[in-house]
């Protein structure tokens, strides 16, 4: 029987020989994105959120190449109802619509609009509510910046550094 790190050795070294190489890897094509993207400033928690995910993800800003805007818009939805009308729990659903240019001359090289949603009890206390409301929100900008991310780092290799 083949152990997991065997295989995962194995499945790695298939991958390599067709060519395959990560794109954050060293001399990966999406190495022209670490820490040279100017996000725009953020106007609310929402954007500080999807913000930080994208720093997370390829580092503050360095040297500025490229400029970020983006438009992070939530909406709290119910989805379960007591037979006596009260929300016990709500569907946080959100999207974000980015566009990626390159600050030198402003020519757009990605952009697009990614949805998502994560959901949050409403039951407890007032403040247990809005603390996990506010968890919904961090993970679902979490979710939408990695999705941003995913898209830029598909697009990358068409960018000229």
């Amino acid at each position: 029987m083949w152990s997991s790190s065997r295989r995962n050795l194995l499945v790695f070294l298939a991958l390599a020989g067709c060519g395959f190489r990560p794109a954050l890897g060293t001399d990966g094509p999406a190495q022209v994105l670490v820490g040279r993207i100017w996000p725009a400033v953020p106007q609310n928690q929402s954007g500080f959120d999807f913000v930080r995910q994208i720093e997370a993800r390829l580092g503050r800003v360095q040297v500025r190449v490229y400029d970020l805007t983006y438009d992070p818009v939530t909406n709290a939805e119910p989805v379960a109802i007591t037979a006596d009308g009260a929300t016990t729990r709500y569907n946080l659903t959100g999207s974000v619509t980015w566009t990626l240019v390159r600050h030198a001359d402003g020519v757009r090289l990605a952009g697009g609009r990614v949805d998502n949603f994560a959901s949050y009890s409403a039951t407890g206390s007032t403040v247990a509510g809005l603390a996990a409301r506010e968890d919904a929100g961090r993970r679902l900008m979490t979710m939408l910046a990695d999705a941003v991310v995913a898209q830029m780092l598909a697009a990358s290799p068409q960018f000229a550094a």
